[in-house]
């Protein structure tokens, strides 16, 4: 059954959920700045048609918009409360695939959930399946020595986004790899914001990893 859960609970973030096909991996969806547990429901129903869909919304606010974590400026973390808040994120999908009975999922995340699903890849590297990862950017100055063991993961850079340099995604792209991730990444003619071009690259990526011998 559909859950759209308005009020901390049991579980530890306000959250959307939509049950899907047993043999299908789960999505983890994690917003940008400023958007909720719905913002990116229809991507995560295309990227995975059939997929459960677990969506919370960032419990920290930034003059009112929902964050995953605090930030200090822009493109700069307040890596404490990022440490901390990617626990509490690792615990609520422990606590969410309990409840509903899940596999460990693939996070699909954007801008800021994206930055925040590459902090859980490293610092909670057992949470995730892999990763779509859409204009991420280094989360942490100095990464922990994860063991992410081939789990694969989808970067999706923008060639003129103005929040994200170029040296600062390719950073992450081999901070991934040398920790083991199986990384794609791909660098499209776009800004920061979600592009047409993403949503297939994202869908065909994971339509790929459901085919029998791949990652």
């Amino acid at each position: 059954m559909t859950q759209d859960v308005r009020t901390p609970n049991a579980l530890g973030l306000i959250h959307h959920f939509e049950p899907g096909a047993t043999e299908a991996r789960p999505l983890l969806l994690l917003h940008g700045t400023g958007g909720n547990e719905h913002d990116l429901l229809p991507l995560g129903r295309i990227v995975a048609p059939g997929a459960a869909l677990l969506s919370p919304r960032g419990a920290v606010s930034e003059n009112g918009m929902p964050r995953f974590f605090r930030r200090l400026a822009e493109g700069v973390f307040d890596e404490a409360d990022l440490r901390r808040r990617t626990a509490d994120l690792a615990a609520f999908v422990a606590a969410a695939r309990a409840r509903f009975g899940l596999a460990a999922p693939l996070a699909l995340g954007f801008s800021n959930g994206a930055n925040i699903a590459a902090a859980l890849l490293m610092l909670h590297p057992e949470v995730l399946a892999g990763a779509v990862l859409i204009r991420p950017m280094v989360p942490l100055a100095e990464p922990p020595a994860a063991n992410l063991a081939g789990k694969p993961v989808l970067m999706l850079s923008g060639a003129m986004d103005p929040i994200v340099p170029a040296e600062n995604a390719g950073r992450l792209a081999r901070q991934l790899t040398a920790a083991g991730a199986a990384v794609e990444h791909r660098i499209l003619p776009v800004g920061h914001g979600l592009s047409q071009a993403d949503v297939s690259l994202a869908a065909d990526w994971v339509r790929g990893l459901a085919r029998p011998g791949a990652a």
